[in-house]
This record gives structure tokens, C-alpha cells and sequence, in this order.
């Protein structure tokens, strides 16, 4: 084995100094990654701010390829996203043959690596400063809007994979789906409600539109106000039990971004409550939940015509509880960093090969 993995990693080096403009190919399987080596072609993928002799290049990418575990795919999470610790959530056999960690120390072995965006420094100073292995995928982990995060320079052209909640994604990461049920089941009962209308919320813009909409809305009809914003914190399992006893709730976005449709309207959707939307228009929302399941802002010409129909649906039960049928064929569940890393996963495993984002500071912020 030593001596045909050396006969390998010659004819590596000698279709390096050959062929430093082709692409490579890519494989996730340690048994596939075998029956590849004989035909591989391998250049440098270089890292903004680190430059390397021909020579150092070849001996860096010899060095990857003796390292490169032939039983297992690594997944390496370089930022946890704020900090917040998770385990991949994958189905069955997904699971098997994988290993997630957070050790760097195995980041010349890790297929692939994610990057949490809002944790990356400007100057890139936190970043990987070894060359990347040939073998290896970076994936840009974002669920902030354009608005609520800054874009990196440096990073344009530095990452293979999107994760992000965009559909046009290389692989969609969202704050929640819809999901098919496999049989039509009328099995839906309507959770006690005692309020009407209520909205969490936890920053405070003046300049926000879902501030000036909530100062108008507020004027015709009676809102029950919590969160950080309001000076009455709630905890999560107190934010499930006030959703689930209203009637609406104000599923304002922070800002209004192309797919940005975030927990604010899958937490009442999988709760039992009718969401009412500010954010993208209508027919975005339609490409993400169904159109009957949600009252759009944009759908009145005023706040106080909404305000008039959330009094008429108040009074109205069977009305009411029409936008709760779709619930007969579907399902509602909220989205996690874990069910990310495991379609990201599944995405490479049959990825046809090597590929890269070009601009992602245009394709993101414009």
C-alpha cells in the first residue's frame, strides 16, 4: 500500500507542475476516493494572503492526501453559529460513516468545513491559514438578512457551497418547510385561545417599516405586546405557550430580503395560529408555505382595513379555521443547524464535482 500510494502521489506532483489550471474532481467516499487516485489531477486552491513556492504547494498537497481518511467523512464546524453547540440531525443511515467535530486540529482531513458568516473577521485574521487539501469543501452558514450583516471582500470567491435560506442556495438552509404528509389526516384540533392578537419581539427600530405598521395597526385593535422590546422577556417555552393562545400573531421580519422568512412565521404555523406577514411580497411567501395559511400585510390598503379583518375572523369561527385546512395534506417544522449540515452533507455526496461561488458578495447583497 505504501508504495503504490507513493507511485500516486508522484504522479500527483508531476500533473501538478502540469496542469495547475484544471479542475479537480471531488468524492465524499473513502471507497470511491480509492478508485479515483489513479486518474487524480490536483492544484493549489489559494487562500487570500498566504502565497507558496510550485515546491512547498506539491509537498503541502502530498502531505493532505497521506491524510485523507479512507473510511470516513469528516465534517468540521470551524465557528459554531453564536456560539450555539448542535449535533447533526440526519435520518437513519445518513449518519453512518460520518464524523462531525469541531476540532481544527483535523481540518487537513475534514471533506467538509463550515464557515458561520457573521463570526468571520474582515481581514479573514480567523480563518484557516494552511492551504486547503483538494479534497476539501468550504460552505458559507449564514441565516442573517443583507441588512444584518456585513459583507467580507476577501471572501467573494472563497467558499464552494452556500448554505444559506435563499432557495437559489446551493443547498437551502431555512428557518422551517412545509412538508407533504404521506396520507390526508383531519386531524387537526384547534389549541384554546384567549387573546387575539400578540407579538414577541426582542430589538427595537424606529426606523424599522414593522415599527411604523405596528404604531398604526396598534390604533385599531388591541395587540398583546412581549419581549425584550417591551420590557416583559420571555423564555422559549413561555414564547410557545403565548403563540399557541392567540388567534394572530404579527410575524413582522426585522428587515425585507428576497426569502427571508424566518421562525417568526413557522414558530405559530407549527403552533396552531394564524401568522400575519410583513415582509417579502406574497408571492415569495406562496414559494415557501401555502397561501392559505397566513394573512399578508400587503393585502390591505391600510392598517385599519387588516385590523377590520382580524375583527371579522374574530367573530367568524368557521372562517377562521379555513386557514388551517391546509394542515389536512401538510406539515409544518421548523428548520435547525443540524438538518443543515445534513443536507449539506447528502448535497456532496452526489455532487457531480469541483465548483465554486464566484461572487458571493453580488449574489448576496446585490
Amino acid at each position: 500500500m505504501q508504495m503504490t500510494l507513493a507511485g500516486v502521489l508522484y504522479f500527483v506532483s508531476l500533473m501538478f507542475l502540469e496542469n495547475t489550471g484544471q479542475k479537480r474532481k471531488h468524492d465524499l467516499g473513502g471507497n470511491k476516493r480509492k478508485k479515483q487516485m489513479k486518474g487524480l489531477k490536483c492544484s493549489h486552491v489559494p487562500f487570500s494572503g498566504h502565497t507558496y513556492s510550485q515546491r512547498e504547494q506539491i509537498r503541502q498537497e502530498m502531505r493532505n492526501l497521506t491524510a485523507v481518511p479512507t473510511d470516513r467523512t469528516i465534517i468540521l464546524i470551524w465557528f459554531w453559529p453564536f456560539n450555539y453547540k448542535f449535533s447533526p440531525e440526519c435520518i437513519g443511515s445518513d449518519l453512518h460513516g460520518l464524523h462531525f467535530t469541531d476540532n481544527r486540529s483535523l481540518y487537513n482531513q475534514a471533506h467538509l468545513v463550515f464557515f458561520h458568516h457573521r463570526d468571520i473577521r474582515t481581514d479573514l485574521s480567523n480563518m484557516p491559514k494552511e492551504p486547503r487539501p483538494w479534497f476539501q469543501k468550504w460552505v458559507w452558514m449564514n441565516k442573517e438578512s443583507p441588512a444584518n450583516c456585513h459583507r467580507i471582500p476577501q471572501a467573494t470567491s472563497l467558499f464552494n457551497l452556500t448554505n444559506n435560506y435563499r432557495l437559489d442556495s446551493t443547498v437551502p438552509g431555512r428557518y422551517g418547510e412545509i412538508t407533504q404528509r404521506k396520507t390526508a389526516k383531519d386531524d387537526f384540533k384547534l389549541p384554546a385561545k384567549d387573546k387575539l392578537v400578540c407579538w414577541i419581539v426582542s430589538s427595537w427600530n424606529q426606523n424599522h417599516k414593522r415599527v411604523h405598521f405596528y404604531n398604526e395597526l396598534k390604533k385599531h385593535i388591541h395587540i398583546h405586546t412581549y419581549g425584550a422590546a417591551f420590557g416583559m422577556k420571555v423564555s422559549r417555552d413561555e414564547g410557545v405557550q403565548l403563540i399557541t393562545s392567540c388567534k394572530f400573531y404579527l410575524s413582522f421580519e426585522n428587515s425585507i430580503s428576497k426569502d427571508y422568512i424566518t421562525e417568526k412565521v413557522y414558530n405559530p404555523l407549527s403552533m396552531g395560529t394564524v401568522p400575519v406577514v410583513l415582509g417579502p411580497s406574497r408571492n415569495n411567501y406562496e414559494e415557501h408555505i401555502p397561501g392559505s395559511s397566513f394573512i399578508h400585510f400587503e393585502d390591505f390598503d391600510t392598517p385599519k382595513k387588516l385590523a377590520d379583518r382580524l375583527h371579522y375572523l374574530d367573530q367568524n369561527q368557521e372562517e377562521y379555521m379555513s386557514y388551517f385546512l391546509w394542515r389536512r395534506e401538510f406539515v409544518a417544522k421548523r428548520g435547525s443547524w443540524g438538518m443543515d449540515v445534513c443536507r449539506t452533507y447528502k448535497y456532496m455526496e452526489n455532487a457531480p464535482g469541483f465548483q465554486t461561488i464566484n461572487n458571493l458578495n453580488k449574489w448576496f447583497w446585490g
